[in-house]
């Protein structure tokens, strides 16, 4: 099975999908029909996730290979397509993340295991109880995209997972949101597409360029002891004829490649370098440096591409802002290390303070914004804005601690992200609203969930063990030396977001109590379910982060050394 386990992870869901459907085929009650979508959703998220935490458990950290866990079968190609899978460092820990926040996300979105003192409320049905199928179905498929699209190890599969996941996410948001759905919705997808097309357009660009046999040999001439050491590990390998190309997996050779180990090793070596100027001066490199960069700043979301977030947020389902905050997220950063680090590091290494700069504009300003909001789901949206700010600044300081606290704040802030979206749920489903200044005093009734909250919104402002705090310490540790100033800007978010999160517990829990919620029911065993593993990962990683530094560092550690190399 460990020959398999990826296509295992990523297409299992997709098999519970396909029986979802099938459930229309069969005549059946509503009731029943709801509840088997719920059971292979459950039995959809499970799967992976067990094998996930295998994965967690079997990946060797230390090992030399640049990947584990291959699949490679040729898919097109005449076109030199592949279904090539596998997992390194830093794909690892994403395929872990996405698997952990599915199961979450699936619990969540179950009308299941209530407190005798909750009631359904008519006026307000809750979004697990309408068209159970359909919502079920999205679901899972979004499940594969996001597992495909970390696993995925040849640009065109890449891409194919990348798309998979907007139309999941852009109905689960138009149908089962709130009140604004349809808008929050296409905003999502136009924003989404917009960058879509910027990254589709360089992996064919850069395809093309792979196959570009003039390029291939001023790269010869240039470099030449570069050039054998590609042919010595059969990056490059001549045709029938001569000319260089590349061998898929099962031996066929093939004149271009979307190969993403092959691109970096060719983008390393100072392929793209080789073409250009054109357009006003700007390298060919610079250039699809910049497309792939908005494409994957649109996802982060990186001011100013951000403003499609809150509104997602506010409107999609708990379980779906889970999903948003825990894994989508962090693809934007994940496709930067992937693609522009990877395949275009002299180009990285030149925008690095550009990125630390936006990092830092991303911290700050999305904190200040927070100190506004008076709605409790876009006061979090906006905080996790600023949190991938850290991500941004660490990747761009160029420092073994500084890209390893950018990697971890993926990690961490997908553990923190989802407690805080799912403790925003708890008190909706209950009040039916989210305005802060609309509470007052509940811990005296909500003590359970009071702690709880307590524990994610310490975590998210980085207090020392828990998990928060050792991606931000390793970020601003690594960004200090090559990068003062901006460093000593961001370190300034640590005062604005314990000032809005203290401010925050006090208008909510404080003070006297709100006479409207002397009744409110405390947290249930669903919500304990969701919530209970989350915040014992948080204290996990504040106190042994090691568990998976272990894991990430060797290759990011390499990774920065190619980078620093040609920059």
């Amino acid at each position: 099975m460990t020959n398999h386990m990826l296509s295992i992870i990523i297409f299992f869901p997709l098999l519970m999908a396909a029986g979802v459907g099938l459930l229309f085929v069969f005549p059946m009650q509503k009731a029943s029909r709801d509840n088997a979508a719920r059971y292979l959703a459950m039995a959809g998220a499970a799967v992976p996730f067990v094998l996930g935490i295998y994965l967690w458990g079997a990946f060797d950290g230390s090992s030399t290979a640049p990947l584990q866990y291959v699949e490679r079968v040729s898919w097109i190609r005449s076109l030199g397509i592949e279904y090539y899978v596998g997992v390194d460092g830093i794909s690892v820990s994403m395929v872990i993340l996405s698997t952990l926040i599915s199961m979450v996300a699936t619990i969540a979105s179950m009308p299941w295991w209530k407190r005798p003192d909750e009631h359904d409320d008519p006026d307000h049905p809750h979004f697990s109880t309408v068209k159970v199928p359909g919502y079920m179905a999205m679901l899972l498929i979004l499940q594969t995209g996001m597992s495909g699209t970390f696993a995925a190890q040849d640009a065109f599969l890449f891409f194919v997972f990348w798309e998979v996941m907007l139309l999941p996410m852009y109905f689960l948001i138009g149908i089962w949101g709130g009140p604004r759905k349809e808008y929050a919705a296409i905003k999502f997808f136009l924003y989404t597409l917009a960058g879509s097309v910027l990254l589709l357009l360089a992996i064919i660009a850069i395809f093309y360029r792979t196959g570009d046999g003039a390029l291939l040999a001023r790269l010869q001439q240039a470099s030449p002891d570069v050039f054998a050491r590609l042919v010595q590990d059969r990056v490059l390998v001549q045709g029938p004829d001569g000319a260089w190309g590349y061998l898929l997996g099962d031996g066929t050779w093939v004149s271009r490649t979307f190969d993403l180990q092959a691109q970096a090793r060719l983008g390393q070596a100072g392929l793209y370098d080789l073409v250009g100027p054109f357009l006003g001066g700007i390298t060919f490199a610079k250039l699809m440096w910049v497309f792939m960069f908005i494409a994957f700043a649109v996802k982060v979301p990186m001011v100013p591409f951000h403003t499609w977030l809150p509104d997602a947020h506010v409107e999609a389902p708990t379980p779906i802002s889970v999903i948003l905050a825990g894994v989508l997220l962090k693809m934007g950063i994940y496709g930067m290390l992937r693609f522009n680090w990877a395949l275009l590091p002299t180009a990285s290494a030149a925008f690095a303070t550009f990125v630390a700069a936006f990092g830092v504009i991303n911290i700050v300003y999305a904190a200040m914004v927070c100190l506004a909001q008076k709605d409790l789901k876009k006061l979090i949206a906006y905080s996790s804005v600023s949190h991938m700010g850290f991500s941004l600044l660490g990747m761009a300081a160029m420092t073994e601690a500084g890209i390893s606290g950018a990697v971890l704040n993926l990690f961490t802030h997908g553990l923190i992200s989802p407690m805080l979206f799912l403790i925003v749920g708890v008190i909706y489903d209950r009040a039916h609203h989210r305005e802060i200044e609309g509470f007052g005093g509940i811990a005296k009734v909500v003590p359970e969930y009071t702690a709880v909250m307590g524990l994610a919104f310490f975590a998210s402002l980085g207090l020392p063990g828990l998990a928060g705090f050792v991606s931000e310490f390793l970020v601003l540790n690594g960004a200090f030396q090559p990068m003062p100033y901006l460093t000593a800007v961001s370190a300034t978010s640590v005062i604005i977001t314990a000032a809005y999160y203290l401010w925050t517990i006090q208008r909510m829990f404080l003070g006297k109590l709100n006479p409207k919620y002397a009744h409110l029911p405390d947290l249930n065993w669903r919500e304990r379910f969701t919530l209970y593993p989350l915040g014992a990962l948080v204290l996990l990683f504040g106190f042994y982060p090691n568990v998976m530094l272990s894991l990430i560092n060797g290759d990011l550690y390499e990774l920065l050394r190619v980078v620093k190399a040609v920059g």
